[in-house]
């Protein structure tokens, strides 16, 4: 039986490969690429969708491989709206706003509950029972093929509308979610980090890098950082309204000082630390342009984001042992249990730790 390769659907991030059980030599080389992973619920094999790594699975297969075209998603499908509809939008909008989530947050939700009111639009939402909506959720699993995070997000609107909006009761909305994944953050390591941070030539471009990986900054919070907010007298910078809506304070780096001193010469910025070419915040999508080429230019892993750096600073504090209590502040973490995802990032190799067979050596003499 040969090996199946899924031409990847435009814009997809991965190629996804079918290894038949006994090619064991197509696993280990699999195995051995970068950004390999295995899809346990489809028993898939991919790798990020570059065209090196898309010449390197047809070498390893040679000729006992096919191709076959990917299955693309089913898009999920919206009916537009009765009057009574968009009046419920407008209610959750308007009850979220007050509630004081965030504009992201409530655009989520308000889609998530466009297409369930689309799906009842001709019953009295109200009448609607716990089995109905899990139905329709299933429909859209085996249908639509919807993620996990869609599935959560959908059940986080239509909960946010019966119990914000109608006010039932908790127990009609306790709607059967989707396992939780335990996912591995992306990590780089310390230098590719290095190559990457130090590879734009605009002073602007580089001081924004370096302070999202030396203070482990998501890409909101650094475009929301004001002048006021980096306290070089007492070495922190403090972090206004993040995630959760919570202040907290993280590390300024000595390093990072001096390059801020000399971009603020340079570009004299009025409020916000790092402002665009007409004034106001620097907008998210130029930071990522600004990686992403710096990504590129480096040849780092391709598969790497802003987020990646954040990922990334946690994980080499730890290395560098520095106390979970204070990754997790930095980080602004709630509990300490979502800081220690990082504790399975840490490089493992024989050049960091020592193997129990390594001791026995030292005092034993054994037969290898």
């Amino acid at each position: 039986m040969k090996a199946i390769i899924y031409t990847p659907q435009p814009n997809a991030k991965r190629i996804k490969v079918y290894i038949p059980y006994k090619r064991t030599d197509f696993r280990t080389d699999i195995k051995a690429m970068d950004s390999s992973f295995w899809h346990h619920n489809q028993k898939l094999w991919s790798v990020i969708n570059i065209e090196t790594n898309y010449n390197k699975l047809k070498s390893i297969f040679g000729n006992d491989y096919i191709l076959k075209e990917s299955k693309a998603t089913k898009p999920v499908q919206r009916r537009k709206l009765s009057e009574q509809g968009l009046k419920g939008l407008e209610e959750l909008e308007r009850t979220l706003t007050l509630k004081g989530m965030s504009f992201s947050t409530i655009n989520t939700y308000k889609y998530m509950v466009s297409v369930f009111f689309s799906r009842f639009m001709n019953q009295d939402i109200k009448m609607i029972s716990k089995d109905d909506i899990e139905g329709f959720i299933y429909q859209l699993i085996k249908e639509n093929g919807i993620s996990e995070s869609f599935q959560n997000q959908m059940i986080n609107g239509i909960k946010a509308y019966y119990e914000y909006v109608l006010g039932m009761p908790r127990e009609f909305y306790d709607i059967k979610r989707p396992k939780k994944s335990v996912v591995i953050p992306n990590v780089l390591s310390e230098e590719e980090v290095f190559k990457i941070i130090q590879f734009p030539r605009n002073i602007k471009h580089r001081a924004l890098l370096w302070t999202i990986y030396s203070a482990g900054l998501r890409i909101s919070e650094v475009v929301n950082l004001r002048i006021n907010d980096i306290n070089s007298k007492d070495g922190y910078i403090f972090v206004k309204g993040s995630k959760g809506k919570k202040d907290r304070k993280t590390i300024l780096s000595e390093k990072l000082i001096p390059l801020l001193r000399r971009y603020y010469i340079e570009h004299k910025p009025s409020y916000w630390l790092f402002e665009g070419q007409t004034g106001g915040k620097y907008s998210v999508g130029s930071i990522r342009k600004i990686f992403r080429r710096a990504v590129l230019g480096t040849k780092s892993n391709p598969w790497a984001t802003v987020h990646t750096l954040r990922h990334s600073f946690a994980t080499h504090c730890l290395q560098n042992r520095i106390s979970m209590r204070h990754v997790q502040i930095m980080l602004g973490h709630n509990s300490p249990k979502t800081t220690e995802i990082y504790t399975k990032t840490i490089e493992i190799n024989n050049k960091k730790i020592q193997s129990p067979l390594d001791n026995l050596f030292k005092n034993n003499t054994l037969d290898a």
